[in-house]
């Protein structure tokens, strides 16, 4: 039996909060043993209890906390970790350094082109130490993977992409219309939807401002947002959707616990963010069978083929995004058979099942590597 030993060093939800969840929940119980170890309580916390794991607090402070990499150590040391399994920067690099002092081997995931800011103090140690302690160096697309070799000097021979997966078995077509009954649709009324968290990497400004040009075309058309968090950020999006006038037409819905259920009350899913390590919720619309719009903003790349899966635009521009949107709702028969295509390559290329066959062979090689 293998253990592992997961962590992340966020509590909310979100992508990969998602993958980190995935991996406890789905890797073989005859050869793994998971062992979890998170800041504290949170939705993370609570999903884990709802999956029957009991995760061990390590809670850390400030850039360099000496306490937490000491009780991370112990975590190492009293379960008989074999592997660690960490997920973006301050995780993976408290994992790598306990890594080393454990003689451990560490596998170091990153999701984002924010996981490592460009002005991130101390950037070049950090990197240094997770070269250095990192077994392998893992990166969920091709772009994210050379973004970080090239220019946040990553080890090209530790690094490799592995792809989010997405659970076909739940995110699957059905119909609903809860969501468009809840906030006063009808029928005839059309509904466009995004999911992620309220950051600035999202672009939600530039949604609210390619909705403005779309209700101004057709007055059907309204727009929903499932994602929390946000703060001074979400009071500015509000303060922008008060002055463009489209308080009746955008709506700002928080986290949905249950996204497939939002997604299947959706005509179109967009994703208009200005930058996206790869992207999990259009493969889950995708897989609900949701033509999908989305900025060429470096994961949806890897994931869509242009008017063949999907739909890229440019970041940044909200005419471009808001020409898509009627473009896509007006031709019909087109994004049909665009998300019938998506659908068969959510579940042939970017299952579940495939993300972790690909971390459990990783697992072993570095454990053969390790002997």
């Amino acid at each position: 039996m293998i253990n592992i030993l997961h962590t992340i060093d966020t509590t909310g939800p979100g992508g990969a909060e998602a993958v980190f969840l995935d991996l406890v929940r789905r890797l073989d119980e005859k050869e793994f043993c998971n062992f979890v170890a998170i800041r504290g309580p949170g939705w993370v916390n609570d999903e884990l209890l709802k999956l029957g794991v009991s995760p061990i607090y390590i809670n850390s402070k400030g850039s360099l906390s000496f306490a937490y990499l000491w009780q991370l150590v112990r975590c190492i040391r009293e379960y008989r970790i074999d592997v660690v399994q960490s997920h973006l920067l301050g995780a993976n690099l408290y994992a790598s350094l306990a890594g080393m002092l454990c003689r451990v081997p560490v596998v170091a995931t990153f999701h984002g082109y924010v996981d490592v800011q460009s002005n991130e103090r101390f950037a070049r140690v950090k990197s240094f130490i997770i070269n250095t302690g990192a077994s392998f160096l893992v990166y969920v697309s091709e772009n994210l993977r050379s973004f970080y070799v090239d220019q946040r000097g990553f080890r090209r021979d530790k690094s490799v992409t592995i792809h989010n997966g997405v659970d076909t078995s739940r995110y699957c077509p059905c119909v609903d219309n809860s969501i468009r009954t809840s906030i006063g649709l009808t029928e005839e009324d059309i509904l466009v939807g995004s999911v992620g968290n309220i950051r600035t990497a999202k672009g939600y400004e530039y949604l609210l401002n390619a909705a403005r040009r779309v209700v101004d075309c057709n007055p059907r058309f309204h727009f929903a947002v499932a994602g929390g968090g946000g703060g001074g950020l979400r009071d500015k999006l509000l303060q922008l959707r008060k002055d463009l006038m489209l308080e009746n037409n955008f709506f700002f819905l928080d986290y949905q616990p249950d996204v497939a259920t939002f997604l299947n009350n959706l005509d179109i899913f967009v994703l208009p963010s200005v930058t996206e390590g790869f992207s999990i919720s259009t493969l889950e619309a995708m897989a609900c069978g949701v033509p999908v719009i989305a900025t060429r903003s470096g994961g949806p790349e890897e994931i869509i083929q242009d008017g063949e899966t999907g739909f890229l635009v440019k970041p940044c521009d909200a005419q471009t995004l808001a020409t898509a949107i009627v473009d896509v709702y007006g031709a019909s028969s087109k994004a049909k058979t665009c998300a019938a295509k998506a659908l068969d390559v959510a579940k042939s290329t970017f299952s579940s099942a495939t993300m972790m066959q690909k971390y459990q062979l990783l697992y072993r090689t570095v454990l053969g590597a390790a002997c």
